[in-house]
């Protein structure tokens, strides 16, 4: 999977230029946009990510003003719907509103045709690929398969048991090719350069149900995480809105135990328990909000699918790369290393995970041997890979 995106780069760019235009942004053409958020503003993931583009945004394009709602999910607010909602931002003056969740997907586009005069950027979708779908619907999503596949490999070359945990939310594509995609960077890690038999790995998943722990509807997601542990994981890799697993191998840790957690979406995310933390893989929502929002105020909106992968040369860059790493103080010296060989291979392409032989989790060939996976190919992921533990549908 590579991003050959020379149109995407130049558009980026542009999007950057014109957010330091000093022509724009005076009291009287503020521009707001509305943001709904599956989770709280301050989950420490998915939805702070989100937040704390929006104030970036604030910050950098004069004039704009982000208002907000979060918790939108069906436990905080039973009975309402995202139109409900997005009539809301509205009538306060929302001309472009972000859906951030995949769950947002049938009331944003509803939403988008009951208001053709407001823009809107639905998050992990892929409505913008249907020709009838409406034209001020957007999609915008982060290839964090990169990041999974960087928190693989860190994970691998930790382990001293060989059993990794993964702690999934809901089982769809999305979560499946990032379940994957942890894989296939583990699987290199244990094989590659340590020369390891792939047979002796084990990678685990657990689905607690949801993006995060909704009490009498999910599994718990602490005590998930304590069952890997407790099994004899001694890395834990996060793939859910909040930190948990992190928190867990924290407690873990103090009690003697040789062990470590990988949480996920936030960059600080490993503030929480930093002496249990390898790293995170985080979406930088930044880039593609200027995208979208810049044309928005230039009236130069056009209905796009943008899947953003990182900067290769600077995937921390706040500005230009949708997806960083940042190491973790757990991550030894060492693996660090070894995990900058591995990210360079990334993105000069002289390592690619998503290539054949690869067979899914039935046994069914998914690529043949010199077979690389397109775009869409990972992206409606239909099934676990062979390999991983746990379920598929």
């Amino acid at each position: 999977m590579r991003k050959t995106v020379t149109s995407m780069a130049l558009a980026l760019i542009m999007s950057l230029l014109f957010l330091f235009s000093p022509q724009q942004g005076t009291a009287s053409d503020e521009f707001i946009f509305g943001l709904l958020m599956v989770g709280p503003s301050n989950d420490h993931g998915w939805s702070q990510a989100h937040f704390e583009a929006g104030k970036e945004i604030e910050k950098h394009i004069p004039g704009s003003r982000m208002i907000y709602i979060d918790k939108v999910n069906p436990a905080d607010r039973p009975g309402v719907t995202v139109p409900f909602l997005v009539d809301d931002l509205v009538s306060k003056g929302a001309r472009l509103i972000i859906g951030n969740s995949d769950d947002m997907t049938d009331g944003i586009r509803e939403a988008a045709m009951l208001h053709p005069d407001v823009k809107f950027i639905h998050i992990s979708g892929d409505d913008a690929l249907n020709p009838k779908s409406p034209e001020n619907l957007s999609n915008l999503m982060g290839k964090m398969e990169y990041g999974q596949m960087i928190a693989g490999f860190a994970a691998a070359m930790t382990t001293t048991t060989g059993k990794i945990g993964y702690l999934g939310p809901l089982i769809n594509d999305e979560t499946k090719r990032l379940a994957a995609a942890c894989f296939l960077g583990a699987r290199y890690a244990w094989t590659s350069v340590l020369k390891k038999d792939p047979a002796d790995l084990s990678f685990k998943v657990s689905w607690i149900g949801f993006w995060f722990n909704i009490p009498g509807v999910t599994s718990d997601p602490t005590q998930v995480a304590k069952n890997f542990f407790d099994s004899g994981a001694d890395v834990v890799i996060s793939g859910i809105d909040t930190t948990e697993a992190l928190i867990v191998a924290d407690q873990k840790k103090k009690e003697g135990a040789a062990v470590a957690a990988i949480p996920y979406d936030f960059q600080g995310s490993c503030n929480a328990a930093p002496n249990a933390c390898l790293g995170v893989p985080y979406f930088n929502w930044v880039p593609g909000y200027t995208h979208f929002i810049s044309k928005a105020i230039a009236d130069s909106w056009k209905k796009e699918w943008l899947w953003l992968g990182p900067e290769w040369t600077d995937m921390n860059n706040s500005m230009t790369s949708s997806i960083g790493f940042q190491i973790g103080k757990a991550l030894s010296g060492e693996i660090q290393a070894q995990l900058a060989t591995f990210v360079k291979g990334l993105g000069d392409g002289s390592i690619s995970l998503f290539s054949g032989p690869l067979n899914f989790q039935d046994k069914s060939v998914f690529l043949k041997k010199g077979e690389i996976a397109t775009d869409m190919q990972i992206w409606n992921l239909p099934q676990l890979l062979e390999g991983m533990e746990g379920a598929s549908q």
